[in-house]
């Protein structure tokens, strides 16, 4: 076996309330057209990635997801849908399936990545490293925010968010040190010092890691199961695989044991030695050599082998972006039926074009580009969209303005009605002459005649 996948599909996100459901799962959630899932997979067939463990958060989300998968991807694929508990992070996910791992590596894909990039190019660079973990990293988006959740239509802003810290060696091959979320304020006057002390370690805020890892299968089982308390891949697993890797090497220079296992605080004098030799002895022409040298078991000072943590960074043309906001969801339908409509093209038999040959549109009514019109959808008269997504079997009325939002399945709208910067998800009703402006309409809502700003509208759920 060469390498397995595992897809971390999720199934729930309060980020994404109220487009996803129990019905509608997050896995499930239509992304101009398609489900968010489609796009992962779709790439790992594309790189002859076969095996594929598809985990999912909770029994019923997870039964929706794989009757999905049966339909869509009859062949080319070998998929394993496993349902684990909600809430459980990403390295709760990976312990609870752990005994389902057995080949020699693992290749991880969160399921809300959209990306151009081949997963098969992690996969190799990961194998000719002979690598612990390789991490893929990707250009921050310029777009919306990914890292910070919009809970409302409101979040059309586009603000920084918050990504990582990360340091390279020079040849931009191996993952010095990364500081994740809350870690970054606290970290960067530490991260400035190093800077200015080695000089030699390069400081990079301009990626994002993507949510891809290739784990060699005996650390991350190992990790997993001595640090039960790890909740996190992203957060918990690789910095600590970072650390590890770094200090594991200054053992060879001296440095204490307590030192090793991090007794000192950051701040103190003894860890900036300690940090400087670590990135000094990691920017030095045996740095490599290091890795590949076999420890003396009578050699107390060697106590274990070092590892290599290693970094796959896409090219700065590639698409990459998580789903895991609002802003992030609006972004994405407008790029892939825009810049980024080449992750469309593809040879399945739910092939949509931008605008299919069924819609019928009324007299007087114009699509802009970059819009997308799903199969059976129908239009009346006078009626304008732009940059836009309308899914399948619609229903508009006339003299309907939609610009710069997504209207899901089988939705219905009354004549007159305007909406804009607004997300109507599948199966709701507009009545008559209602205005919606930056607003969130979850599944199956009735929107009376009316205006609404910056509104989340949806029924309970029981």
């Amino acid at each position: 076996m060469d390498f397995q996948v595992v897809v971390l599909a999720g199934g729930n996100s309060k980020n994404l309330t109220p487009l996803i459901s129990k019905d509608v799962p997050k896995p499930l959630l239509s992304v101009a057209n398609r489900p968010l899932l489609y796009y992962v997979l779709h790439q790992l067939r594309q790189s002859n990635l076969k095996d594929l463990i598809v985990v999912v958060e909770g029994e019923d989300a997870a039964l929706h997801v794989g009757s999905w998968i049966s339909k869509t991807f009859v062949d080319g694929l070998h998929v394993e849908i496993a349902a684990v508990p909600e809430d459980i992070g990403t390295a709760g996910a990976l312990r609870a399936i752990s005994h389902h791992l057995t080949a020699k590596d693992i290749l991880v894909v969160s399921g809300d990545l959209v990306s151009d990039v081949p997963p098969g190019a992690v996969a190799a660079t990961h194998r000719r490293h002979d690598a612990a973990v390789t991490a893929m990293l990707c250009s921050v988006p310029v777009s919306g925010s990914l890292e910070s959740g919009s809970s409302g239509g409101k979040d059309k802003t586009k603000k920084p968010g918050r990504y990582n810290i990360i340091g390279l060696d020079p040849c931009k091959q191996f993952l010095l040190h990364i500081a994740t979320g809350s870690e970054i304020e606290k970290d960067s006057r530490l991260q400035k010092h190093i800077l200015h002390a080695v000089g030699q370690m390069e400081i990079r805020s301009d990626l994002m890691d993507a949510h891809m890892y290739a784990f060699k299968r005996t650390v991350l089982q190992e990790v997993l199961d001595q640090k039960d308390t790890f909740r996190s891949l992203k957060q918990d697993v690789v910095p600590y695989l970072v650390r590890s890797q770094l200090k594991s090497e200054a053992l060879l220079n001296g440095i204490s044991q307590a030192e090793e296992n991090g007794n000192e605080k950051l701040s103190s004098p003894n860890n900036q030695v300690l940090d400087s030799k670590i990135l000094a002895n990691a920017s030095t022409p045996s740095f490599h050599e290091l890795y590949s040298m076999e420890m003396e078991p009578d050699d107390s000072a060697q106590t274990r082998k070092t590892h290599k943590c290693c970094a796959y960074i896409a090219s700065s043309s590639s698409y990459c972006v998580r789903l895991n906001s609002i802003q992030a969801f609006m972004d994405i339908n407008r790029d892939v039926t825009g810049d980024a409509d080449h992750l469309l093209s593809d040879t399945s038999s739910d092939c949509d074009n931008i605008i299919g040959p069924s819609p019928k549109l009324g007299s007087k009514t114009t699509v802009g580009p970059h819009c997308m019109l799903g199969e059976g959808s129908e239009m009346g008269d006078k009626c304008q969209v732009k940059r836009s997504v309308i899914g399948r079997h619609c229903r508009i009325g006339s003299h309907v303005k939609i610009v710069n939002s997504v209207v899901m399945n089988h939705v219905t709208i009354g004549d007159g009605c305007i909406i804009q910067g607004s997300v109507v998800c599948s199966n709701v009703q507009l009545q008559e002459r209602v205005v919606l402006k930056d607003c969130l309409v979850g599944a199956g809502f009735v929107v009376t005649m009316g205006e609404y700003k910056g509104e989340s509208l949806a029924r309970k759920e029981k």
